[in-house]
């Protein structure tokens, strides 16, 4: 719509020394002719934009006059980018709005603005869904982020609780399941020590406190990199065994949410009783036959043997201590 893009166009402006209509149109995803036709539109309304001619020129406010169409403060804008980049996911449409807000704003909000982006992950699922509480510690972090600020973590882990001074990095969801990327300041400066990068469950935050201490990335520090690998990791420690299972069409997609990202459905014909294919993964050959018990009534695991077995063990463990003793 014609409006939406005039309060972009001005948004961009208030945020650029100036900007020329081909860029305009880039930002937009509209033609050059309509960039250009929008900025007349916006001089015409009365906003005190200018044309400059020539190699170099633009269109830009004039005498760097803003016009405030929000009232937002940083701290509202910084929140504003929380609530979006938390709920983005894979939804185009709101990963557009999220680069679109960012690039559009005045100098001084861009940078924060910039860090809350740039650090935060929507991923696809792992299986379980985590508490949404968790939305208020991710909010939390992402405000740290934007301000560059050290964070002090109450965390209950595989270990025990500890307590510790990190500085965070990046935040990303896998399903709703939130984790951090962090690590502790190197020596006595500001900059976080990147070869102590260490994965956190928001989950298992149980207080958080930023610091005053000031806590940055460090140079040429890349975050989706990061997290990607992290992902990599823990898919390579969750999916070591993996298994073929047999399942009634009308499961599948029961058995596919309940794996997650550790399952897929294999191409090709169903078999002779009408059932798909789908492997599924697990870290140890006793886990992935206990996540699979209880799919006995619509599931038969094809391959390996290993889990087939394992499955039978399990079978008679339950037979027997449930067998009917005449009691």
């Amino acid at each position: 719509m014609r409006a939406d893009r005039l309060i972009q166009a001005l948004l961009l402006l208030q945020g650029r020394p100036q900007i020329t209509a081909a860029e305009l149109a880039a930002e937009l995803e509209v033609s050059v002719p309509t960039a250009r036709r929008d900025l007349e539109a916006l001089a015409m309304s009365g906003v005190p934009i200018y044309p400059s001619r020539g190699r170099g020129g633009g269109w830009r406010l004039i005498g760097g006059a803003r016009t405030d169409l929000t009232g937002l403060t940083e701290g509202e804008v910084v929140s504003l980018l929380i609530g979006l980049s938390q709920s983005a996911g894979a939804d185009p449409n709101r990963l557009a709005a999220v680069r679109k807000l960012v690039r559009a704003m005045p100098a001084p909000f861009r940078e924060p603005a910039q860090r809350v982006a740039a650090s935060t992950v929507r991923d696809l699922p792992w299986g379980e869904a985590a508490d949404d509480a968790a939305a208020k510690t991710v909010a939390e972090l992402q405000r740290a982020i934007a301000r560059t600020l050290r964070v002090r973590l109450e965390y209950e882990g595989s270990h025990g609780a500890q307590t510790v001074e990190v500085v965070p990095l990046v935040v990303g969801s896998r399903g709703a399941t939130w984790y951090l990327l962090a690590a502790p300041p190197s020596g006595d400066g500001d900059v976080a020590d990147a070869t102590q990068l260490r994965t956190y469950r928001v989950d298992r935050i149980r207080a958080l406190s930023p610091g005053p201490e000031r806590g940055v990335r460090p140079a040429g520090f890349d975050g989706a990199a990061a997290w990607a690998e992290m992902v990599e990791r823990v898919e390579g420690l969750r999916g070591a065994v993996r298994a073929v299972v047999r399942v009634q069409p009308w499961a599948v997609r029961a058995l596919c949410d309940r794996f997650g990202a550790q399952s897929r459905l294999l191409v090709g014909p169903p078999d002779e009783e009408g059932r798909a294919r789908v492997e599924v993964s697990a870290h140890r050959v006793d886990a992935l036959a206990e996540q699979l018990v209880g799919w006995a009534d619509v599931a038969e695991v094809e391959r390996p043997p290993e889990v087939r077995a394992a499955l039978r063990a399990l079978g008679e463990r339950i037979a027997a201590r449930y067998a009917d003793d005449g009691s």
